[in-house]
């Protein structure tokens, strides 16, 4: 009887993506089913590459982009992807990307895991290989589908936490066309430039509630448009035959930002018109206006739709998008996980140790040195010493005084006098 030998399982081995995996990729995104949901760019335009559209895109500029993350530059990260192999074998991909400045806020865009095989273990490697790697984020962000269960699981398995729950929406042309007949009513609308990033700041922080407001991690850097940004921006726009506009409504009184809209035109009508949308909760009555905007920008333009998304902690946005008869498209889950939760931990369990206990020979073992505070404030001492015992010597001094005056006086008087006062008493 032979013995059982047991055979070798297949590691997965994770690696960066490289320009000879790009046709692979390619045929595991029109096989494989895609882990993320397709209208990521409506809420959070982040990424101008997908690995998913437009691969033709990522063969021209594939080594551009290559060339420029390897200096610190705005375009460093426009294409962090990393791949998992097993015996050689391309078995799944990765799309990361930060989005802030300062990179403590990291999202993950796509996910492609072979078909048939292993999804939630080689997921699961390949999310965790990338929370290893990028040490400098604090938190992770991604949206996925509420009716994706299999993909959900993978991701609560890694430390996803829901978030928020995101309603993607479209408007037809002819509800546009209708809304174009409204003239808004905005007498403060302002283009923006980067003097305005304080307001737009403002405007953002005022519009989330906290616990988002923690994941994304905004600053106002993230809302200033650098040099190199703007002219990959405009590379973009006229590849993709689209035209960008942007504003915001100024309130005098209060010196602030209450609305911002931005609005990606297609120019050739293949594609819907995307929109982004922020609006103080004090002044929900500028949705109409801006939409009217937007509707009223369209017209000049090819006949197409519009998509825009809204969040749960935005109950008049939807109310309002219900009340002109627009389309719901989709239901995600923006998820999050943060290392907030471990730091707490680590440092409870810090506080909880004895130092004192197990750190006996890093005790000193004589006094230290005095400084120079120390050295004054001895000298300051020696001084009031002194003055107190001068003190104290020039009061007994003229106590011993007193009393030989009053004794040189006694010498005067004879002891005769003073009987005789003691008679006439």
């Amino acid at each position: 009887m032979q013995p059982f030998i047991p055979q070798k399982q297949s590691q997965v081995q994770i690696r960066p993506l490289e320009y000879r995996d790009l046709e692979t990729i390619k045929k595991l995104c029109w096989e494989a089913p895609e882990v993320q949901h397709n209208h990521r760019d409506v809420t959070f335009n982040i990424s101008p590459i997908n690995l998913s559209e437009k691969l033709a895109e990522i063969n021209r500029w594939y080594w551009p982009l290559k060339l420029l993350s390897l200096f610190p530059n705005p375009c460093k990260y426009l294409l962090t992807s990393y791949i998992a192999e097993v015996d050689g074998q391309v078995k799944g991909v990765i799309q990361i990307c930060p989005t802030n400045r300062t990179r403590s806020s990291w999202r993950v865009e796509r996910i492609f895991i072979e078909a048939g095989g292993n999804t939630r273990a080689i997921g699961s490697q390949l999310l965790r290989y990338c929370f290893e790697k990028i040490w400098e984020a604090r938190t992770w962000l991604l949206e996925v589908n509420v009716n994706d269960k299999d993909t959900m699981a993978l991701y609560r398995q890694n430390g996803f936490q829901p978030l928020a729950q995101i309603t993607y929406w479209t408007i037809t042309s002819q509800q546009l066309q209708d809304l174009a007949q409204t003239q808004p009513n905005l007498p403060n609308l302002l283009p923006i430039s980067n003097a305005d990033a304080q307001l737009l700041y403002q405007l953002d922080t005022a519009s989330m509630p906290p616990s988002v407001r923690q994941v994304f991690d905004r600053d106002v850097e993230d809302f200033q448009t650098s040099f190199i940004s703007g002219l990959i921006e405009g590379v973009k726009q006229w590849v993709n035959h689209t035209e960008l506009v942007s504003g915001y409504v100024f309130e005098s009184q209060r010196k602030a930002a209450i609305g911002y809209f931005q609005v990606q035109l297609c120019r050739d009508g293949t594609q819907p018109h995307i929109a982004e949308l922020t609006v103080h909760p004090a002044y929900t009555w500028l949705y109409p206006e801006l939409l009217s905007q937007m509707a009223t920008l369209a017209q000049d333009f090819p006949p197409q739709s519009l998509q825009l998304a809204s969040v749960d902690y935005q109950p008049e946005r939807e109310a309002y998008l219900e009340r002109i008869n627009a389309q719901q498209i989709e239901h995600t889950l923006l998820m999050s996980r943060s290392v907030w939760h471990k730091v707490r931990e680590s440092k409870s369990a810090i506080y909880d140790l004895q130092f004192s206990e197990f750190l006996q020979s890093l005790q000193p073992v004589r006094k230290p040195a005095p400084s120079r505070s120390s050295w004054l404030k001895i000298m300051k001492n020696k001084h009031q010493i002194q003055i107190n015992s001068q003190s104290s010597k020039n009061d007994n001094s003229g106590g011993e005084g007193k009393n030989k005056k009053v004794n040189s006086v006694s010498k005067f008087i004879s002891p005769n006098s003073q009987n005789g006062d003691d008679k006439k008493v």
